[in-house]
């Protein structure tokens, strides 16, 4: 599929969609970009891993992004801001395709919107190494791969809750972040295409 219309089909689906927003004043506000490239033919999704000096989520696989910040004008700002303190990119350089619904963590208070973004490929990242240790991409068709998902069920706070994992290259995306992983992944099967 020819990039533009998959990009557009992601648009359309994210827009087509009600948003579940999380109104527990109890949590504070983040919000990430789910960066979408095109790689090799292929779309994949960037990640970070972050640093042992941040405050929150520790060497944890996740997306650019953070606390939203009084001087923050909305989330998408607080996403644009976060990603290009923590790895260097530019706002212009994003195109915003939609929004996912919002994802509480349970360990530090967060309630996380989650911006899907397409942004060009390669492109000159500038990590900052006090937030960041390493960025890497991973396919969507490995994500998919049902060998890559571990599912497991767990009680949090009296409710039974799934949480999902996904594994590559050595690397476990879990929590919060491998939550946004699945909520995507559901949409991009449903527009179902894997080619730039």
């Amino acid at each position: 599929m020819i990039a533009w219309q998959m990009k557009e089909k992601i648009r359309q689906a994210l827009a087509s969609r009600r948003k579940e927003k999380i109104s527990d004043r109890g949590l504070s506000q983040a919000a990430v970009l789910v960066p979408l490239l095109c790689k090799g033919g292929e779309y994949h999704i960037l990640f970070t891993r972050r640093s042992n000096q941040v405050a929150h989520h520790k060497g944890q696989v996740s997306f650019p992004g953070g606390a939203f910040s009084e001087g923050d004008c909305s989330l998408l700002d607080t996403a644009l801001r976060e990603s290009w303190e923590e790895i260097g990119l530019e706002a212009g350089d994003v195109e915003i395709l939609g929004e996912l619904d919002d994802t509480p963590t349970v360990s530090s208070g967060f309630a996380i919107s989650p911006f899907v973004a397409l942004i060009p490929y390669p492109y000159e990242f500038k990590v900052s190494h006090e937030e960041i240790d390493e960025i890497f991409d991973v396919p969507i068709s490995a994500l998919l791969s049902k060998a890559k998902v571990r599912q497991e069920s767990r009680v949090v706070l009296g409710e039974i809750v799934t949480a999902f994992s996904y594994e590559y290259g050595g690397r476990v995306i879990w929590g919060a972040t491998a939550g946004i992983v699945k909520q995507f992944l559901e949409i991009w099967q449903s527009v179902s295409g894997a080619q730039c």
